[in-house]
């Protein structure tokens, strides 16, 4: 029967438990080992794996209700059951294999714990594995603007025009440090990406075939996302790459009445689609939505825009998508990296490289369409002009890519790649404009200053780097403030009224630590000013944009913001001299993935800020209702720092209060500590490492010690 053989493949799996709750995990077969990990992320934290296939496969709704019909729709507009059924029926019998044991691993969860009660997926399909088989913060399929989705399909929904809240900066670091600045000799890698908070898993997978690799898995999926193996390691940073565009259609009637749209002479036939939508109501019981989806040859209709319908054009390929998140982590060395990059099916990460034969590399996502650059893409483009429309992919060796550069470094924050091995080292001339879209952030600067030079790095500097407490951000902002105080007429009252606060603005070094007073009034501040800035739209290269405007600010303006700021610190303190780590904090009470804070619980002092002033070490924190502290819910969650030894990788890892959901847990917030004080700790590796470390030894299915 089915269930004695996936228990008897579960026999075969074991799973060793170290200090960390971190699971270790080897199959006989990378099947085995994938069987493995699903089942070790379903213990760690199922509602988070359940809740990214509700996701992906376009079924919260089943479990949230009508709040999340328009979520459903939108990714239902790509995610097709009976398509992804005949894809993975297509699909290499290798990577078949992989699917099989990633749903038999959660399966024989779910067989295995009666207590756990899943809120839809109540048995999981290997065909599912590949709606979800890109492993980065959303998606190319949220680029699709909610409000513009539902006034298009819900003639009652109102018709507003939005500007997207600035948020926080989502992306990461990376950086690679080639022999040449190694004080061993050996290649460094940096992997620090910046998401929400308990967004991966941190695991280590095994197998008889070959397959060993450590690092951050995004619930839920069968491959290892931004980690190292034996010999290699990558980290992925968020792309600025224009690989995602809108085409507005010209609708006409065709010959036989029916609706189609133009392209070039011709009126084509408009497909429209039903798409059912489950809605769970609020007495538990299943009602439905079924909306006639709209596609043109340039993809499903998304909202209208000035009389036309807008079409969405971005990369779906799962398949090779899937194959080539896999095939990675198997990779050995940077030819074999390359090997897997030419199946072109990354859209959405630039890529940190290093291995231990000395290669290091910046790769730009390969999915790269062939565009006229006469059309300007970052807008929306005529869909009935056939010269807007893509013309193949753009060839990997073609792409602005970066190997083993003279300087010894790789790096990018989710910046333009033209400086990603110092200032100069890509002629942004020789690409199309598509080629980047976010251009410049202060982490640009950061990283510069660190990297440029002679200077040679340890994995203890390297992770002191990322922890370096500057925040260039301020360096460009802070004079201009000082100069609008120092313009100030002598009979000003400002004079008087600002003396103090600009005092000790001048006198502060522009570092971030817990108990800086000038740090907290500095953020609340440029926090008025980015407001201000951004208050109207939201441009791509928001951040470069953003800064321009905030420099350019009148000096009254900028006054008036700090005014702003002294009395929203005195609003919510009584004073406008608070330490940073006192308000500035750590919180997880419990497993739900949106948290509810309380300043009555305890917390932890966190000394730097967000990402968006330049520092490398992000913590992205506001205050929430009623509460007056600032808490984190996103910026640095998983960060290591490995080097490349002829023995194998010598790393350090630290990630984000701990890798298990449930608050009864010993590792539900074991590493919050260690991750505030920006301490990483070593990472067991080979198998006498893992012996060593080991705490728990177990197969899937048999009782557990510990939590």
């Amino acid at each position: 029967s089915e269930s004695q053989r996936i228990a008897q493949r579960a026999a075969t799996v074991t799973i060793v438990r170290d200090q960390w709750g971190i699971a270790h995990i080897r199959g006989r077969t990378d099947a085995d080992a994938i069987f493995g990990m699903a089942y070790a992320q379903a213990e760690d934290d199922f509602n988070r794996v359940e809740t990214n296939y509700l996701t992906s496969l376009g079924r919260l709704s089943e479990a949230d209700g009508e709040s999340a019909v328009w979520k459903d729709l939108r990714q239902r507009l790509w995610i097709d059951e009976s398509d992804l059924r005949a894809k993975y029926s297509a699909s290499p019998t290798w990577l078949r294999q992989l699917m099989i044991g990633w749903a038999d691993g959660l399966n024989f969860y779910l067989a295995t714990h009666p207590a756990v009660h899943p809120r839809v997926l109540t048995r999981f399909e290997p065909w599912m594995a590949l709606s979800f088989s890109e492993g980065s913060i959303g998606g190319d399929i949220e680029y699709v603007d909610l409000d513009g989705l539902r006034a298009l399909y819900d003639r009652a929904a109102p018709r507003v025009a939005s500007v997207k809240s600035w948020g926080e900066p989502q992306g990461s670091n990376g950086i690679a440090i080639g022999p040449s600045r190694s004080t061993s000799g050996n290649p460094l890698l940096l992997i620090n990406p910046h998401t929400s908070f308990f967004f991966r898993d941190v695991l280590q997978a095994t197998s008889g075939e070959g397959l060993n690799v450590y690092g951050a898995v995004t619930w839920g999926q069968l491959f290892v996302y931004q980690g190292f193996n034996a010999r290699a390691g990558w980290m992925h940073t968020s792309s600025g790459l224009d690989n995602r565009d809108e085409y507005a259609e010209t609708f006409a009637n065709l010959p036989n009445g029916k609706l189609g749209y133009r392209f070039g002479g011709d009126v084509r036939p408009l497909s429209i689609k039903p798409v059912t939508i489950r809605i769970r109501d609020a007495n538990g019981s299943m009602g439905q939505r079924t909306f006639g989806v709209m596609r043109t040859m340039h993809g499903p209709i998304i909202r209208s825009e000035k009389g036309k319908y807008v079409a969405f054009s971005i990369m779906d390929d799962p398949v090779h998508a899937l194959e080539q998140s896999f095939q990675r982590t198997k990779a050995a060395n940077l030819g074999d990296f390359m090997r897997a990059s030419a199946l072109r099916a990354n859209s959405s990460n630039n890529t940190l490289f290093a291995d231990s034969s000395g290669n290091v590399a910046y790769l730009h996502p390969q999915f790269v369409p062939l565009r006229d650059d006469r059309f300007d893409y970052r807008g929306v483009v005529s869909g009935s002009d056939p010269r807007t429309l893509w013309r193949g992919l753009f060839a990997t060796d073609a792409l602005p890519n970066i190997l083993n550069p003279k300087s010894g470094f790789v790096f990018n924050v989710n910046d333009a790649p033209w400086s990603a091995a110092g200032r100069g080292s890509i002629d942004p001339r020789k690409f199309p404009r598509y080629m980047d879209q976010w251009g410049w952030n202060p982490r640009t600067d950061h990283m510069l200053q660190l990297l440029e030079g002679t200077g040679k790095f340890s994995t203890r500097n390297l992770n002191a780097a990322a922890y370096d407490r500057a925040n260039p951000g301020f360096d460009r902002l802070l004079p201009g403030l000082l100069a609008a105080y120092d313009g100030l007429a002598k009979r000003d009252p400002r004079r008087a009224s600002l003396a103090g606060p600009i005092a000790m603005l001048r006198g502060w070094d522009r570092r971030w630590s817990a108990d800086s007073e000038a740090l907290t009034l500095t953020v609340h501040w440029a926090e008025a000013m980015w407001d201000e800035a951004l208050a109207t739209d939201r441009p791509t290269n928001d951040e470069e944009v953003g800064y321009g405007r905030m420099i350019a600010f009148t000096p009254d303006r900028k006054l008036a913001m700090l005014d702003r700021a002294i009395a929203k610190l005195r609003g919510l303190y009584g004073k406008w001299t608070v330490p940073w780590g006192a308000i500035n904090r750590f919180q997880r009470n419990d497993g739900a993935i949106v948290q509810t804070f309380d300043d009555k619980k305890p917390s932890l002092a966190v000394p730097f800020p967000s990402a968006r002033w330049g520092t490398l070490a992000s913590f992205g924190a506001s205050t929430y209702p009623g509460t007056t502290k600032r808490y984190g819910t996103n910026g640095n969650s998983f960060i290591a720092v490995v080097e490349f030894t002829p023995q194998g990788p010598h790393a350090f890892a630290v990630t984000a209060g701990g890798v298990n959901g449930d608050p009864a847990s010993a590792h539900f917030l074991d590493q919050a500590q260690d991750y505030a004080a920006g301490q990483l700790n070593p990472v067991p590796f080979t198998e006498a490492e893992v012996a060593r470390a080991a705490v728990e030894t177990y197969h899937p299915g048999d009782p557990r010690r510990t939590r």
